[in-house]
């Protein structure tokens, strides 16, 4: 069976981005996993309106990508943080994936990087490359054969 052959309906590449696929998603994991935790924070730095930011915190926290905390300041009345589950820190790779590929493809700064990724015991900059589970790193489409897999399922 060739790709063409396969359903995408269970395709996990669709699937992932039925949920996290919207531009206002993808910003709020990265500002996410970069530290911002309250509604104020995310609105505030992303910059949209407070139904859509609700809607998506909302879609998140359901699928078990963000959970909530509570939290209350002195006089105020209580509110949630949004802090990442397991799920969603595993999205990690995926933004320094965009982060990287952004830099190469569509920054024109001279200056550097908007966001300096490094490893804290080396220094060195951070980036994302594709290995086999063998430990071989650094792999290209061309290292790579695609099979159908076990859950491959022909088109009807």
């Amino acid at each position: 069976m060739e790709w063409l052959e396969m359903s995408s309906e269970n395709c996990p590449v669709q699937l992932t981005l039925d949920l996290v696929g919207e531009k206002w998603t993808l910003l709020i994991l990265r500002d996410a996993s970069n530290g911002l935790r309250r509604f104020d924070e995310f609105r505030r730095h992303i910059g949209l309106s407070e139904a859509v930011l609700s809607d998506r915190l909302r879609k998140l926290t359901a699928a078990g990508v963000l959970r909530t905390v509570a939290y209350q300041e002195p006089g105020s009345r209580a509110r949630n943080e949004y802090r990442l589950t397991r799920k969603g820190w595993d999205l990690w790779p995926v933004l320094v994936a965009l982060k990287q590929w952004g830099e190469t493809y569509t920054g024109d700064d001279a200056e550097g990087p908007v966001l300096d990724l490094r490893h804290d015991p080396c220094g060195a900059p951070v980036r994302v490359a594709v290995e086999c589970e063998h430990g071989h790193t650094a792999l290209s489409p061309a290292d790579v054969s695609a099979r159908p897999g076990p859950a491959a399922r022909p088109r009807t």
